[in-house]
Order: structure tokens, then sequence, then C-alpha cells
């Protein structure tokens, strides 16, 4: 009989990436209540219960590495971390603020997940959530950077999961739009009208909504899903024109 199990395994082990960001922070949350080992990791300075330069790789490997050690495995892995806020015209980007982008976006996660190969492949039910973002499908004016590294992680998630299905390893991606997070809901009304006139619900999602969309990926219920890059848009990228009057 199919497992419809939407939660994982009683006791997982997960490491959460970006987790004292508004999603992140949601994440470790919800997966402690669910009854997970969590370990949360962020960069200094934030009040993760790890911290660590995920940008450098010997820093990225050692944070994994400590964060085994402390939940004696490890099952699953999120990798929520990332930066949004560099806002430059493509003609003037200034090349320092992109290479930061990308690596903070994009070489971090690879950097994290290779670290996280050897202990993943002894799990019974490994599996890897990476978050990209709608921008690396849609692209966004302004943010030559943030769309691309973000691309990128689509490209990796795809990677990853052709060359680690043989070791039981899942690998899915979430591609969310605009979330509730205290950044977003903190834009101004307009700012914020104008970024939801192409999403036909009208609404950004909550966090629960996000965070229940990586549940499900990391849990038995998405055992055969590997691959995957999951749209969560509002509807946006529905076509809604037709013959019809």
């Amino acid at each position: 009989m199919a497992d419809w199990s939407t939660v994982p395994e009683p006791g997982a082990r997960v490491l959460v990436t970006g987790a004292s960001g508004g999603v992140g922070r949601a994440l470790c949350e919800a997966l402690a209540k669910l009854g997970a080992a969590v370990v949360g990791v962020d960069r200094p300075g934030t009040d993760a219960n790890l911290t660590a330069d995920l940008t450098d790789e010997v820093a990225a490997g050692t944070a994994v590495r400590t964060a085994v050690e402390r939940m004696g495995g490890l099952d699953a892995l999120v990798g929520a971390a990332g930066v949004v806020d560099t806002i430059h015209r493509a003609d003037r980007f200034p090349a320092a603020a992109f290479r930061g982008d990308v690596e903070a976006n994009l070489t971090a996660q690879f950097f994290v997940a290779q670290a996280a190969f050897p202990a993943l492949r002894e799990a019974p039910l490994a599996a890897i959530v990476l978050f990209s973002s709608l921008s690396a499908q849609d692209g966004l004016p302004g943010q030559a950077s943030y769309a691309a590294s973000k691309a990128g992680v689509l490209g990796l998630t795809r990677t990853l999961a052709a060359e680690w299905i043989g070791a039981g390893i899942r690998v899915n991606a979430v591609v969310p739009g605009l979330i509730a997070t205290p950044k977003v809901l903190g834009l101004p009304p307009d700012t914020t009208e104008r970024l939801l006139a192409d999403v036909p619900m009208g609404r950004v999602a909550s966090l629960g909504e996000v965070v229940g969309t990586v549940i499900y990926l990391l849990s038995p219920a998405a055992g055969y899903t590997t691959g995957q890059a999951l749209r969560l848009d509002g509807g946006g990228g529905l076509g809604r024109s037709g013959l019809h009057r």
C-alpha cells in the first residue's frame, strides 16, 4: 500500500539554511512541531543556532558536519538562505554586487549540498529542497543577479537530482513569488499593489503555504518526485485570455 504520509518521518534530522529569515524560521518551527530534529544555520551575527558564511567552502563544510554531529545523521536539507536586496539596472550593475549575489544564492547552495551528500546517502529517505524564485523563470527587471542566481538553482536542482538518484537522494526546488515575510509585508502599499498586479489571486503567499509545500516535498508522499520545480505563484503563470467573450 502507498505511503500517503505528508510529513517527514518521526525523528527526521533536518538542516535548514537561512534559518533566521522569515521562511527559514517558520520552517524550523514547523518541523520541530512535527517531531523532527532541526539545526538551523545562517550567517554570522544572526540568532540561528549555528552560524557560518556558507559562501565559503570550508565554513559551509564545517557547518554541515557540525549539524550532522549534533543530530547523529542527516535525512533532509532545506536551502532557504538567499539575498534579495540588491537593486541595479543591468547596464550599470556593479560586478562585485553581482558576484556577491551569485555566491549567496547559488554557490552557497552547492557548497552545502555537496557537504551534506555523505550523510544524506546513508539516510533511508533522503531529500533536498532548494529555494529558487519566480524571477528565475519570468525575469526580474532591476535584479539581474537575483534572477540569474535563482535560475542557476533550478539547473543545480535538476543536475543533483540526476546524479544522486542512485544514492537514494531526492532533490527538488520550490519556486515562490512574493511570500508574507516581515520584509515583504513592510513594503510600501503602492509597491505591493504593483507587484501583485499580475497575480490572479491578488495576494502574497502565506508562510504556511510555503512551509507546507516544503514539508510535502520532504515527506514520503513525494517519494516518487525528484528533479522538479514547483511554482507557488498564485496563478501568475496562467494564460487567461482566449477566443471567448
